[in-house]
């Protein structure tokens, strides 16, 4: 998450350029002046609920609040420093590229999917996730859909939607996986 000397600034620099009161932007995300005004002097962090609501009534997209936080927190990591997630459930070594999602707007991933490997179980998130397979053939169910995608195959859906993924085949699958915002 971005610190919260930068959001509580852009909130307060949105709420008065609308030319909302504390108690006006308040009442329209559900939340006291109290509460705003904590989030506007760094006392408080705000969910992401409550920044998409905000983001929402001051007419900006979500990624306003985590501008410039990209800019100064560029990252370039070897793959000896990716970090491997374990996830219940899921058969596949899963690499986390970046080492601190806390203020980043995307998560990726590399990950490995060994013959039967994958995520069965069907499942969703706040979100959207790509998918862009490098080697392999992986099967993916969007929404009960099933689709093969073979290597060079890429694959971009709002991670609401029911998915799945499997490697039916004999080769491991290798893939490059990106969820936004960060799930994990």
């Amino acid at each position: 998450m971005a610190n919260g000397l930068q959001i509580g600034s852009v909130v307060r620099r949105l709420r008065i350029e609308k030319g909302f009161t504390l108690q006006q932007l308040a009442d329209k995300v559900s939340r006291t002046a109290a509460y705003i005004s904590k989030l506007e002097n760094e006392k408080v962090s705000p969910s992401i609920h409550t920044l998409k609501a905000l983001a929402d009534e001051l007419g900006v997209p979500l990624t306003e609040f985590f501008e410039n936080d990209l800019i100064n927190d560029p990252c370039i990591n070897p793959p000896e420093t990716w970090t491997r997630k374990l996830v219940k459930g899921w058969d596949a070594d899963v690499r986390q590229m970046v080492k601190l999602v806390g203020n980043k707007k995307m998560q990726p991933f590399f990950t490995v999917i060994p013959p039967g490997g994958g995520a069965r179980e069907s499942y969703t998130h706040p979100g959207e996730e790509f998918v862009y397979v490098l080697e392999g053939l992986l099967t993916i169910s969007l929404n009960g859909k099933v689709s093969k995608m073979k290597a060079g195959t890429m694959a971009y859906f709002s991670a609401l939607m029911p998915h799945t993924w499997i490697n039916d085949s004999k080769k491991p699958v290798k893939m490059i996986w990106v969820c936004s915002p960060p799930s994990w």
